[in-house]
């Protein structure tokens, strides 16, 4: 244990209580405050272990803040999302750590999933309407979107930057680089647009296939749907006498009856079919393309190696800026990622520039 654990269960009381003080239904808010209490706990005799006063080190980190402030802009949800994946990789690395060391895995060591996962079950004030919501919110969130931007300013990045190394290594003039970069901005991001309206709309329409089936099944087998009705809720625990009673009320609706068979049978959620595909897409091209700017922009002043010169800084920096953006996922050392991102980025540039010159060379031979 190092004083990183300690910091760790400090950002983690820190954005629980974030997460409370914003949640609007009050059960679930609860949820969240007794979460900040036990990090709180956790943090406390963590630094007593390491014989550290807790109140001199009780000060969130960078990462912590960075996402209240995404918070702020985009909404509380990011936090969660971004809360729990941090903690479950951070649980899969002692496993994988303890696993290598061949030290006894104990089943402990993803407890604060476990923990909050125990809290939504079992507090009565936490209702199913509530914590279906919950889950739903948990599934849509999880930095999705930010992680999303960060890979498409990566991928946007990494790819132009290589394209364009490798054109200038092959001593192309000035305008040739700069026409080779804005093409390959231009192609990368509309083939990356385009790669996600498919996904976004054939997943849709999968769905809505699968929804009308489902109806089709309630319309014309009303016996057999009442049925799967009847197994679902058995399969809950719920008494028998009582699943008769909520069977018969919900045939009486085939609009609600439906609505239980798509989430509980097909795992279909409503709410993830409201996405716009024609809105990631449109997302996916400008995240793609202000990844892939960067690498052109020294080419439109300047020429030569001075350009090659200031294309490399200014990906390189880009290249630790989303190494860095990484770690709010991860929850690592942000200079070991940002400068692991740098050396894969520039490595990558490195061959296709080595690979251009040698073209460039064979060719004026």
């Amino acid at each position: 244990m190092d004083l990183s654990h300690v910091q760790t269960e400090i950002d983690a009381w820190y954005l629980y209580d974030i997460l409370a003080k914003n949640e609007d239904d009050e059960a679930v808010a609860h949820v969240f405050a007794q979460m900040s209490e036990i990090e709180k706990s956790h943090a406390v005799e963590f630094a007593k272990k390491l014989n550290l006063e807790f109140e001199k080190i009780a000060l969130p980190s960078w990462r912590a803040k960075t996402l209240h402030l995404i918070g702020r802009v985009f909404g509380y949800d990011y936090i969660l999302g971004s809360l729990l994946d941090t903690e479950k990789g951070l649980a899969t690395a002692v496993i994988r750590q303890k696993k290598k060391t061949n030290v006894q895995v104990t089943g402990n060591e993803d407890s604060h999933v476990k923990i909050l996962r125990s809290i939504l079950d079992t507090d009565t004030k936490v209702a199913g309407s509530q914590l279906a919501r919950f889950e739903k919110r948990h599934r849509s969130v999880g930095g999705n979107a930010i992680r999303a931007a960060v890979l498409g300013g990566n991928d946007g990045l990494v790819s132009n930057f290589s394209l364009v190394m490798g054109i200038a290594g092959a001593s192309v003039t000035q305008s040739g680089v700069l026409v080779a970069g804005l093409a390959g901005l231009l192609a990368g991001a509309l083939s990356m647009a385009l790669g996600e309206w498919i996904s976004v709309k054939s997943s849709q329409e999968l769905y809505e296939n699968q929804m009308d089936l489902e109806m089709e099944e309630l319309v014309n087998n009303p016996e057999g749907e009442r049925k799967e009705l009847k197994l679902i809720y058995l399969a809950k625990g719920i008494p028998e006498d009582q699943v008769d009673e909520i069977v018969d009320g919900l045939m009486s609706d085939t609009a609600k009856a439906h609505a239980v068979l798509v989430k509980e049978e097909l795992g279909i959620n409503h709410e993830e079919l409201k996405g716009s595909a024609m809105e990631a897409a449109i997302s996916s091209f400008i995240l793609f393309a202000i990844g892939a700017v960067i690498p052109v922009i020294p080419f439109f002043f300047t020429k030569g190696y001075t350009a090659i010169i200031l294309s490399t800084i200014a990906s390189g920096f880009g290249l630790f800026i989303i190494g860095a953006a990484i770690t709010l996922f991860t929850g690592k050392n942000v200079w070991y990622s940002g400068f692991r991102q740098v050396i894969f980025g520039l490595a990558a540039a490195a061959v296709t520039f080595g690979i251009g010159k040698i073209i460039g060379v064979s060719m004026i031979g």
